[in-house]
């Protein structure tokens, strides 16, 4: 009988590690979802969750039609580490160096690290999120670097070191005949304990003028900004300044709570 059950724990032990290695993409690609409420979807998964590619669909979410899919494939490298998990990136499309990302357990909670990086994305994949992007319809390039960028969630409080940076370059839309209206930089920035994480908008050039800047505080992002342009441009941005916020005179309150 001991032989017997130590027999059936082999066999179970086996099952569960065949599983574990060959668990298919498909599994990923369903955690993907319910993970970002549905605005991340991957397609066509192939491979395993720990080699394997995809279609990414960006989504307005779980109740909303709008979506984009971005061309090419996307492939990962899963592998496990005695400090947590190593995933690296690649994306046909967009990212020409492969992305490094180490996950692993902190002390009363996790953690997050990224390998410099830079990637360039198309702007319009932005429609694919729904409202207000889907009336925009921005056109441009989206170029994504990151540095030193490292996120700590301990007792509930996120720590994050480093920088990203999202540069907006010559972007376009189809609610203006001005093209292009601009390029504006959002910068990501953290200091650790020595302040909450820290978002910066500005304009590189253009005739939009975009500015703000907020905080992470009580577990959300509080920002304030305001878009205006100049009196000859007020006729070609107006539905713009219309859109991006709350209309007060030459300007528009941004305000995000």
């Amino acid at each position: 009988m001991r032989d017997a059950r130590w027999g059936w724990l082999g066999a179970l032990a086996g099952v569960a590690f065949g599983l574990l290695v060959f668990a298919p993409a498909s599994w990923l690609a369903g955690l993907l979802a319910t993970g970002t409420d549905r605005h991340l979807l991957a397609l066509q998964p192939r491979g395993t969750i720990w080699n394997g590619s995809a279609r990414i669909v960006l989504s307005g979410g779980a109740s909303s039609r709008d979506a984009l899919v971005l061309p090419g494939r996307f492939s990962w490298q899963l592998r496990p580490r005695w400090t947590g998990l190593s995933l690296q990136l690649r994306a046909d499309c967009c990212v020409p160096e492969p992305l490094h990302v180490v996950a692993g357990p902190r002390w009363g909670g996790w953690a997050l690290a990224w390998a410099d990086n830079t990637s360039q994305w198309p702007a319009a994949m932005l429609a694919g999120l729904g409202s207000p992007w889907n009336t925009v319809q921005a056109q441009g390039q989206l170029v994504l670097t990151l540095q030193g960028l490292s996120l700590e969630w301990v007792a509930g409080r996120p720590l994050l070191h480093g920088s990203a940076s999202l540069d907006a370059m010559a972007v376009s839309s189809r609610l203006s005949t001005l093209q292009p209206i601009g390029s504006y930089r959002l910068r990501l920035v953290g200091n650790g304990q020595a302040e909450p994480p820290q978002l910066q908008l500005q304009t590189l050039e253009g005739s939009l003028q975009l500015s703000g800047s907020g905080q992470w505080t009580g577990g959300r992002w509080n920002f304030r900004g305001q878009a205006s342009a100049s009196a000859d441009d007020q006729v070609v941005l107006g539905n713009l300044l219309n859109i991006v916020g709350r209309r007060q005179g030459a300007h528009s309150i941004i305000a995000v709570d």
